[in-house]
Formats: structure tokens, sequence, C-alpha cells
């Protein structure tokens, strides 16, 4: 399994996949605000931000996906990303049942990015907090925004996991051999 994993590494497809379902989070977020009206809390423009850097990852590594130096810095900022995304969609989760059980919690009203990496100041229509956290405006199957997105962010932080495991496999360079 290692080995197929990381022969799959190796290729640009499973990487452009992975940048692709980055994106298409992003994308549907803001479809969620801008077209839903549902307005994004401090925690969603966090998971935001995750989902941004394991698409920054999967570019990195769609580079040169040969280069191991790459693929291991692409698949740590894949994992980095997918865990701080899956800490803060599971602290919203929380957030949203502790409110629906009667019970008071608040979070930040405004972003807390370091001076150099400023997203809510440069990009403020993706990253700019215009919501407060517990809202629950949509669910599906169950589960609210913040249930999925700790889902998925499982799923990649997962995913990358095996993926860096996997770079510790060795390629048999002969055709005969597994």
């Amino acid at each position: 399994m290692f080995k197929t994993l990381k022969s799959l590494s190796m290729q640009r497809w499973p990487w452009l996949l992975l940048a692709l379902t980055a994106l298409a989070m992003e994308l549907t977020g803001l479809y969620f605000q801008y077209q839903l009206n549902y307005q994004p809390c401090i925690k969603c423009i966090y998971i935001r931000v995750a989902f941004a850097g394991i698409f920054v990852a999967a570019l990195l590594v769609l580079l040169a996906p040969r280069q191991l130096l790459l693929r291991l810095s692409g698949t740590l900022l894949w994992l980095g990303s997918a865990l701080y995304g899956l800490f803060q969609a599971h602290e919203l989760v929380n957030i949203e049942q502790t409110l629906a059980s009667g019970g008071f919690t608040t979070c930040a009203l405004f972003a807390d990015f370091p001076a150099w990496l400023a997203l809510d100041k440069w990009l403020p229509a993706v990253f700019e907090v215009t919501g407060t956290c517990g809202g629950v405006d949509w669910q599906f199957a169950g589960l609210t925004m913040a249930g999925w997105s700790r889902v998925l962010m499982a799923a990649y932080a997962l995913s990358a996991l095996l993926i860096l495991l996997s770079q510790l496999a060795k390629l048999s360079r002969n055709p005969y051999r597994g």
C-alpha cells in the first residue's frame, strides 16, 4: 500500500485533484457567504485558511512532484493545515452544541492573523469575519457546515499522514519486483 501511495505522490494528477478539492471547498464557502448570505464567523474564516493552506500545499508539489524536498514540504503543509482546520472545526462544533443545549459561549469578532500574514486585510472578501459563531443556518445529513468541515479535515489529515508515511517506502527500479 505504501509503495502505491508513494508512487501516486510522485505524479501530478493526485496533487491536482487535491488542489481542486480544496479550491472547491473555498468556493463553496464563498457561495454560502455571497449567494446564500450565511456570514462567516472567526472559526469559519480559520477553516477557510486551512483549506487555502491545503490548496497552496498541492500547488507547491505540483511544481515538481518527483522532488522529495518539495513533496515532503507540501505534504507537511497539507498535514499541518488539515490538523489546524480539524481543530478549528471541532471547536466550532462544540460551540454549536453548547448553544443548542442552552449554554452560553462566544468567540472573537476579529481575525487574529500575524502582521506578516494579514489575510483579512489583503483579501477581505475571502478572509474578513462578518458573522458570529454558533449559528446553525444549514445542515445536510444531520451535520452542520462545521460538522462537515470536521469530517473533511479529518479525511485530509489522514490522507496526508498516509502520504507522509509512504515517503519512507523504497520503490524498486526492477520492473519484475513489486
